[in-house]
């Protein structure tokens, strides 16, 4: 009977060798810690490493397929704090999930710790940490003795307007990159992550420096012409103090709003354009 026992043990300890992710965010990292050849299944958001791309999709995260996530076979289901009870609702499949937190730094350290341990991969999970904590570190420094610039990040807004503004705020893991990187939020007081602001307060604050992806969240396919009719948008605001030492940028890259190992060039990309 112990050995029965011990056979049963060893088996559910077995590292998961077919798994899925439910977000970008998730899909980086399990490439990142050597586990790609494992994945079996991601989002149609998934597009980076490029290679992820070819893995089936299972839907998006807030409105994942779970027949095709059940179709998959997986033995273990990645999944970020979920507001679609995901969870559960894997569970009354009989499918195995791991939940982790991504919403600051220290939780995205955390993550890969947690995920690194249940696929077998620990070592690896600490030396990636510890790589992203080094040059993170590094990019602190080189911001350090630099006067902050006030700054604002645009996450959301109306195509083509200038309303309809939702921003970076302080329950942000992108507020710390912007710390990090010698940024100063403007709106560091807003307790929500993302609040949703008018051009008024804008003006009113007064930024040094605006990064806008506001309607370019969908990053594929967005032209350059794209981003130039985006700061115009902006250079509209002549007032502005980011305006007058032209200081608005329209980007369109993933790296700023997936909380995953890539936020390191998120943050080598805040300081080159704040500094």
């Amino acid at each position: 009977m112990l050995l029965l026992l011990l056979a049963a043990s060893l088996i559910w300890a077995a590292p998961p060798q077919r798994i899925v992710s439910t977000a970008p965010s998730i899909t980086e990292m399990l490439y990142a810690l050597g586990l790609g050849d494992r994945v079996v299944g991601v989002t149609r958001y998934c597009r980076f490493p490029p290679e992820a791309q070819l893995k089936p999709k299972i839907g998006d995260y807030t409105s994942p397929n779970l027949e095709a996530i059940a179709a998959l076979k997986p033995d273990l289901v990645i999944i970020q704090n979920n507001p679609v009870r995901l969870a559960e609702r894997l569970s009354a499949l009989r499918l195995k999930s791991l939940e982790i937190n991504q919403e600051d730094i220290a939780a995205l350290y955390n993550s890969i710790r947690v995920v690194g341990d249940a696929t077998g991969v620990p070592a690896r999970a600490t030396e990636l940490t510890e790589s992203m904590r080094s040059k993170l570190e590094q990019i602190r420094q080189r911001a350090a003795g630099i006067p902050r610039t006030r700054m604002m990040f645009v996450i959301g807004r109306t195509p083509n307007r200038l309303d309809g503004l939702v921003v970076v705020g302080k329950a942000s893991y992108l507020n710390e990159i912007i710390q990090i990187a010698g940024g100063e939020n403007v709106f560091r007081d807003a307790v929500a992550a993302y609040p949703a602001v008018g051009l008024e307060e804008v003006l009113a604050r007064n930024p040094q420096a605006i990064i806008d992806m506001g309607d370019m969240s969908d990053t594929v396919g967005v032209t350059e012409a794209h981003k130039r009719e985006v700061v115009s948008l902006w250079q509209r605001m002549g007032t502005l103090a980011a305006v007058k030492q032209r200081h608005v940028f329209a980007v369109a890259s993933d790296i700023f709003v997936v909380p995953g190992p890539r936020v390191v060039d998120a943050a080598q990309a805040f300081l080159e354009m704040l500094h």
